[in-house]
C-alpha cells in the first residue's frame, strides 16, 4: 500500500481507490426478491448477504485495493436506504422516479415528517460486519451527503417552518452520525452527493430557478451544513466526498464542468478528499482544480468509467493524470472509477468480470504512475 502522511485528518492516501457500489449477483437479486415477497425471513436474507459481502470483499483484496466496501449489497438505493434510517425521515412510493438520460428510476421518494436525529441506525450493524471481514484492510463505508436529504426530500413546513432550523438539525444529525460510525470502528467514510453536480449544470440550475429555488442559496446552505457536520471530527477519521453526475443503468443526469462550484468546494469545504467524475467530456477540464489550496486535500480522478466494460488505454489515462498535475501536485492525486458500478440494485450495463477488470486496471495504472 502506498501511503503518504498529511498534516491534518487525511493521513493515508489510497492511490487506487473506488467509489463503493458493486454489481449485485443474479443470485443476490433473486434472494432479495424472495424476501420482498415474504418467501424467506429477514435473518435468512441477511445470512446470504453476509456470504456475498465476504465474497466480494475477498475479491477486492485480490485486485490489490487497500480500502474495501460492502458493495452497498444490503441497499436498493445508494441514498434513500440510509436517509430513511434517520430519525424523522420516511420513505414512500410516488408517481414517478428520478429522470435520467433516456430512462427513469423506480418511484421512491422521502420526506421529513418530524424533527431530525440519529439514533440506532440499521447501517451501523452493516458497517460492523464489513469491519469484521475487512481484516487488515481498511473498511470504507459510503453514505449520502446531508445535502441529499434537502435536495431529494420533502420537508414538512409544519415541522420546520424556519428552514435555517432544518439545516441546523441536519448538521447536528450528521455530526452525530460521523461520531457514531467512528465509535463503531470506522476510519474511512465517504459522502456521496449529486446536488453539487446539478449546481455545475446550467440546464439543471435553470430548472431549479423555474421551481423558485435559488442555486446560490443552495450552495451557501449546503456548504455551511457540511462544514458544521464535519467540524471537530476525530483526527484519524478520513472523510471524502464523491460528486456524482448520476449513475443508473449506465446513464446520467447532469453535465457541466466543476467551475461553478470549484472555489467554494475546493477552497472552503473542510474535507479530506474529493472523488471527481472525469470519464467523459461532460465533466469539463481540469482547470477548476486550480482552486485546490491545501496540500492535505486529495483529489481522486474518476478517469475510468464504471458505465461500460471496455478498458481504457493506459497511456491515455496516464496522460490525463499528467494534465491534472498541472493544477494539483501529483502527490495529492489518486485514481478511481468515476462512480460505483451499481448506485441502485439494478446495476450498470457491464458484467461482474468486467467490473473486476476495471478495478484491477485502476490498481495497475496507479502502481505505474506512483512508483
Amino acid at each position: 500500500m502506498q501511503t503518504t502522511p498529511n498534516s491534518k485528518h487525511n493521513s493515508t492516501i489510497f492511490r487506487a481507490d473506488q467509489v463503493g457500489s458493486l454489481l449485485r449477483s443474479d443470485l443476490l437479486k433473486n434472494v432479495r426478491s424472495q424476501r420482498a415477497s415474504g418467501k424467506i425471513s429477514a435473518d435468512q436474507l441477511r445470512k446470504f448477504e453476509d456470504e456475498e459481502i465476504a465474497r466480494i470483499v475477498l475479491k477486492q483484496k485480490e485486485t490489490g485495493l487497500q480500502a474495501v466496501t460492502d458493495g452497498e449489497f444490503r441497499r436498493a438505493w445508494w441514498h434513500f436506504d440510509f436517509l430513511e434510517g434517520l430519525v424523522g425521515v420516511e420513505g414512500f412510493w410516488t408517481g414517478s422516479g428520478i429522470q435520467f438520460h433516456q430512462t427513469q428510476t423506480k418511484s421512491r421518494a422521502i420526506k421529513v415528517s418530524s424533527k431530525l436525529g440519529f439514533d440506532a441506525h440499521p447501517m451501523l450493524e452493516d458497517y460492523k460486519y464489513l469491519h469484521q471481514v475487512a481484516g487488515d484492510h481498511v473498511a470504507k463505508f459510503t453514505i449520502p451527503s446531508p445535502s441529499m436529504l434537502h435536495f431529494r426530500g420533502e420537508v414538512d413546513k409544519a415541522i420546520y417552518p424556519d428552514e435555517a432550523e432544518f439545516f441546523d438539525d441536519l448538521a447536528k444529525t450528521y455530526k452525530k452520525a460521523l461520531q457514531t460510525f467512528y465509535e463503531a470502528g470506522c476510519r474511512y467514510l465517504q459522502l456521496d452527493d449529486t446536488a453539487w453536480a446539478y449546481l455545475c449544470s446550467e440546464e439543471q440550475k435553470e430548472q431549479l430557478r423555474a421551481k423558485g429555488v435559488n442555486p446560490d442559496y443552495l450552495i451557501k446552505m449546503y456548504l455551511e451544513t457540511l462544514n458544521k457536520a464535519l467540524a471537530d471530527r476525530p483526527a484519524d477519521l478520513k472523510v471524502t466526498m464523491h460528486i456524482c453526475r448520476g449513475n443508473f443503468r449506465s446513464t446520467w443526469i447532469s453535465s457541466g464542468g466543476y467551475e461553478p462550484v470549484a472555489e467554494q468546494l475546493f477552497g472552503h469545504l473542510n474535507i479530506d478528499g474529493f472523488f471527481l467524475e472525469y470519464d467523459n467530456d461532460r465533466a469539463g477540464g481540469f482547470e477548476p482544480l486550480r482552486f485546490v489550496n491545501r496540500p492535505d486535500l486529495n483529489i481522486v480522478l474518476g478517469l475510468i468509467t464504471s458505465k461500460f466494460g471496455e478498458l481504457e488505454n493506459k497511456d491515455t489515462i496516464k496522460k490525463r493524470i499528467e494534465e491534472a498535475s498541472q493544477f494539483v501536485d501529483l502527490s495529492q492525486l489518486c485514481l478511481s472509477p468515476q462512480c460505483g458500478f451499481a448506485s441502485t440494485e439494478e446495476g450498470n450495463l457491464l458484467t461482474e468480470e468486467q467490473q473486476w477488470a476495471k478495478l484491477q486496471h485502476v490498481v495497475e495504472i496507479s502502481e505505474e504512475v506512483w512508483k
